[in-house]
């Protein structure tokens, strides 16, 4: 999802030139073994958090071991959420990295992280290290899109299967609510069709594969930064993004504070507190706050096409509250789609 990303990934960027054969042959990078082993700690840690969702609860009368091995003999169970959620974060970070290998911009395979028992999807993404910058704007373009689109090209069905096999059911009050966007509203209102008041579909596991595919592309599209959304708008806009970006950052800080003031509590808009907070932290770590510029040269009419669908696709995919319990059941109908009922009203 992006070369840099809370769920997903941080990327300094690098120079797009032509190396000679020995350089060229350096792709795949060294140390493998270390990508390897952080891939597979994180499939483990995924199936985890699938087994939680497909296994049940534990037998009755089971202290905390108990529980913890019952999960562990259910591993295979968590695999229609597992399954699709590591094709799509593979196919996201490895198209971020096929389209560094074709500009001949070295980078590193992906760093996944595997995030057992502190995150429900059981990991937060994966990073790719591009240790010098992007010269090309079409190479900048290319490398940042290839991952939220290659991504989608899996999320989008896996969550159309998922929401054909998932229930509509009266709402409780106290359940977890999953974010909406308008791509995922409109998804729904297809596949499931209308949905009574009071009334909510209950993902399966594969569907809320699928949506935590969709989330992950909206983070990662966020225009800001080295974020694959940072590289598209400053593709796109060149110098210009420098002054946009930072007001798009601190606009993380406003949806936090909507959510604050909607809910009456900070857990609800945390996701885009705690983004705010590791952006900025990466974007030090980086050596300044600005994006790396590029040379000179104008960017293709299909590599712009390419940028304004990205940016067009993170408004549909933007969600202002990621995951968040509704206080009543007046609450689970989105902002726009309340927008949309006053408008025809």
């Amino acid at each position: 999802m992006s070369d840099n990303s809370a769920l997903h990934h941080a990327a300094s960027q690098q120079q797009a030139h032509i190396p000679d054969d020995g350089e060229a042959r350096r792709f795949p990078p060294p140390n493998w073994q270390r990508h390897l082993v952080l891939f597979l700690l994180t499939v483990a840690s995924v199936f985890f958090a699938g087994a939680q969702m497909e296994a049940g609860p534990p037998p009755a009368g089971s202290d905390a071991a108990g529980a913890m091995l019952f999960l562990i003999k259910n591993l295979p169970a968590g695999w229609p959420f597992a399954v699709p959620l590591l094709a799509i974060l593979l196919c996201h970070e490895f198209g971020h990295y096929f389209a560094a290998m074709w500009h001949r911009v070295p980078a590193s395979l992906p760093y996944f992280i595997p995030l057992p028992m502190l995150s429900p999807f059981g990991t937060m993404g994966a990073v790719i290290s591009m240790p010098k910058r992007i010269r090309s704007r079409n190479a900048l373009m290319d490398i940042g899109a290839a991952g939220p689109l290659a991504g989608l090209v899996v999320a989008l069905p896996v969550l159309v299967v998922g929401l054909a096999q998932s229930e509509v059911k009266p709402f409780d009050v106290g359940g977890m609510m999953e974010g909406q966007s308008l791509l995922y509203w409109l998804l729904k209102r297809l596949v499931v069709g209308e949905i009574p008041a009071g009334h909510d579909v209950f993902l399966s596991s594969t569907a809320f594969a699928g949506w935590v595919g969709l989330l992950i592309t909206a983070l990662n599209l966020f225009p800001v930064g080295q974020l694959d959304g940072g590289h598209i708008a400053y593709a796109l806009f060149d110098r210009l993004q420098l002054r946009i970006a930072p007001i798009l950052h601190f606009g993380m800080l406003a949806v936090f504070a909507y959510n604050y003031i909607h809910y009456g509590l900070w857990t609800p808009g945390l996701v885009w507190l705690v983004w705010f907070v590791l952006l900025h932290g990466m974007r030090r770590m980086g050596g300044g706050l600005e994006h790396p510029p590029t040379e000179e040269g104008a960017l293709s009419p299909a590599r712009k096409l390419i940028g304004v669908l990205c940016l067009v696709l993170f408004v549909l995919l933007f969600m202002p509250t990621p995951m968040y319990m509704p206080p009543s059941i007046d609450s689970l109908t989105p902002l726009f789609e309340r927008a949309l009922a006053a408008a025809q009203w």
